[in-house]
């Protein structure tokens, strides 16, 4: 029953890879009631023709219940030439399903609200999608399905269209050490959910990844991982380079 489970998820991760910037991470679908946290994000990413895009993020979080997590970012941005700017808000909510290892898959939900900062801007963009894990021995698979649509801001061209857009990111992790963990991370998009690109245009990226957990003392836990993404299509960048570090406490 395992390898068959294991097959399956195989399958949808090789299948292709959510709508991605350079310091997104992949989803989890555990909550940890009580749990304080936080979080810094960073990604960098580099084209073929030199051009850079650059990302970051810091958050606090508090685990509110047993089943849902709820975290506040503010977000920046660098690249085309200008310097490191604010560059939206953002509130993101997990929501656990199911009992940790009750089921073959545990299951989760995660929904995010983006404010942009920049005039001419979406008002808002809304992001929300399951979120799946498994375990296999000392092998952890996680595949996310996400949906993303933008709203037109007061600013923003009237003429230009707003789609909900599909895309998924996929992990897989061997737990060898709690310090020490290794393994592949994968992230994409495909395009409007009702029409998507062709293939050639649809970004994937995915790599080598790290990850890790030191025990502090006192519930206190430093968390790391870190991942280099190759280009797997045209459309997306040749080379990204993403990490994230937590303080939980």
């Amino acid at each position: 029953m395992k390898n068959r489970y294991l097959a399956l998820w195989l399958g949808v991760l090789l299948s292709g890879a959510a709508n991605a910037g350079p310091a997104d991470y992949v989803y989890t679908p555990n909550v940890e009631h009580g749990e304080r946290e936080l979080d810094f994000k960073f990604g960098s990413a580099r084209d073929g023709a030199g051009g850079r895009q650059q990302a970051s993020s810091i958050g606090f979080g508090y685990g509110a219940t047993e089943h849902w997590f709820t975290e506040a970012y503010v977000k920046f941005q660098r690249g085309g030439g200008e310097g490191n700017h604010f560059d939206a808000l953002e509130w993101e909510n997990k929501f656990q399903l199911t009992e940790t290892g009750e089921y073959p898959i545990d299951i989760g939900l995660i929904t995010e609200f983006e404010k942009p900062h920049r005039k001419g801007e979406p008002s808002f963009e809304f992001k929300f999608g399951p979120l799946f894990q498994s375990e296999f021995g000392k092998l952890q698979v996680n595949a996310n399905l996400l949906f993303e649509r933008k709203f037109r801001g007061p600013g923003e061209d009237p003429t230009v269209q707003h789609n909900t857009e599909i895309g998924y990111q996929w992990q897989i992790k061997y737990r060898w050490l709690p310090s020490f963990e290794y393994g592949l991370q994968g992230f994409g998009d495909m395009g409007k959910w009702n029409d998507m690109d062709p293939r050639d245009q649809q970004s994937r990226r995915f790599g080598p990844a790290v990850f890790g957990k030191l025990a502090l003392g006192n519930r206190q836990v430093f968390k790391y991982n870190a991942a280099w993404l190759l280009g797997a299509s045209p459309a997306a960048p040749d080379h990204t380079f993403r990490m994230q570090a937590e303080y939980e406490f």
